[in-house]
């Protein structure tokens, strides 16, 4: 439990989707008892993402990660609904990565589902924690190895999602060079410059240069 500076008890919010109404009962009949936990409604907004200035939790039940599930959690991502812990029955490889790529931050088998662990795993997902069992783990970087190895490399990219030039170019930018003179430094044509830019944000979902320097910042990069 976690508790405000003045001693009152707040809760974890956690909001559940399931593809059927057998599986939300029972994840709901696991989770309502916990005092850590308070489940909201279906009826109740996913904006904002926090309630009583407690992150909301989405816990996203499915049998396996397939093309379908991945449109629910791409949806749950874009719509900022809250911090996803994915419950799952198969967990592949390529879904286990396919679910990481769409913010899933905490991952569950369902057969290890117990309250105590979801509450562990849905904590964690609150204090802005990923948890994911160790072998799936393991796996999971085996795969961002092979995909750095055989995708990212080749393209000069890493997973930062930003290849050199495009460092250089935000590096530049933050040191308050304009398009002409990060063309001259680099020996690009200021057009390569503004593509470079307009790449980075495009890509990346990003609001314009100010925002894909600040991100690079906080990636370390720059």
């Amino acid at each position: 439990m976690r508790y405000h500076g003045n001693g009152d008890l707040t809760w974890i919010p956690v909001r559940i989707s399931a593809q059927d109404p057998i599986t939300r009962a029972g994840l709901a009949g696991q989770l309502r008892p916990r005092p850590e936990i308070r489940l909201l409604g279906e009826g109740e907004p996913t904006e904002p993402v926090e309630v009583d200035g407690e992150p909301v939790v989405v816990l996203v039940a499915v049998d396996r990660v397939g093309e379908e599930e991945l449109r629910t959690l791409r949806q749950l991502r874009c719509s900022a609904a809250g911090r996803i812990v994915l419950v799952g029955t198969e967990l592949d490889d390529a879904g286990l990565v396919a679910a990481v790529e769409c913010g899933v931050v905490g991952v569950v088998r369902r057969k290890e589902a117990t309250a105590e662990r979801l509450v562990q795993v849905i904590s964690a997902a609150a204090r802005g924690e990923g948890s994911v069992p160790a072998d799936l783990l393991g796996r999971l970087l085996e795969q961002v190895g092979r995909l750095q190895r055989q995708v990212l490399d080749p393209r000069g990219l890493a997973f930062t999602g930003l290849a050199p030039r495009e460092v250089e170019v935000l590096r530049l930018v933050a040191a308050g060079r304009d398009t002409a003179e990060i063309a001259e430094e680099l020996s690009f044509s200021e057009r390569t410059v503004k593509n470079v830019l307009h790449e980075v944000t495009t890509r990346l979902q990003l609001r314009n240069r100010s925002h894909a320097v600040a991100y690079a910042m906080r990636e370390g990069l720059i």
